[in-house]
């Protein structure tokens, strides 16, 4: 993905490992958010200089260059086509629904900035994101999940060509208490 699967509004653009501080730094969950799970991650080091401290005097292997993602699973900006900060990121991670290549699919996720909820750019992002799975991956099905409550994530998925399948009930920890999540696809005959 040279330059990254865009709209008329947006590009999607892997996060290099170079910029990984910045999703610790910057797109942390917000307090008692949907993704707010209480476990804030470590933030990855952004310099060699920094993984080599860390590491002590034996040293470690450098961070990786490149792009955040591998055959399993990657991070992609959403960016502004007319310049401007990162509106947040989308995610997939790979997913087994039996032990051959056939039966695996992607499970996606997204994270807005506050300020960029409401305008359309989950549901356009989650849209590019989905065709370029399907551009570039031989998987059957993509889904995506989200609580009960959530219901703008679910307006937005379902804008993006996603459909309801059904509830997961009592599936996610959160807060204190297990949620239940909507469960939403496409598959590759969909329409785009």
């Amino acid at each position: 993905m040279d330059d990254g699967p865009r709209s008329e509004r947006l590009r999607l653009r892997f996060v290099t490992h170079a910029e990984a501080h910045v999703l610790h730094d910057r797109y942390a969950p917000d307090p008692g958010g949907f993704n707010d799970f209480g476990n804030a991650p470590e933030p990855p080091a952004s310099s060699r200089d920094e993984a080599a401290s860390a590491a002590g005097a034996g040293g470690a292997a450098a961070p990786p260059v490149g792009d955040l993602r591998n055959d399993h699973n990657g991070v992609l900006w959403i960016e502004p086509l007319d310049g401007g900060a990162p509106l947040g990121t989308v995610q997939y991670r790979e997913v087994r629904y039996g032990g051959n290549a056939e039966s695996r699919g992607w499970m996606i996720g997204i994270d807005l900035l506050s300020g960029a909820r409401g305008q359309g750019y989950g549901a356009e992002a989650q849209r590019l994101l989905a065709a370029w799975l399907f551009d570039n991956t031989d998987a059957n099905r993509i889904e995506a999940q989200t609580d009960v409550d959530n219901l703008a994530e679910a307006r937005s998925l379902e804008r993006a060509g996603f459909t309801r399948e059904g509830v997961l009930r009592g599936a996610q920890f959160r807060a204190g208490a297990y949620h239940d999540l909507v469960v939403f696809s496409r598959v590759r005959s969909d329409p785009r």
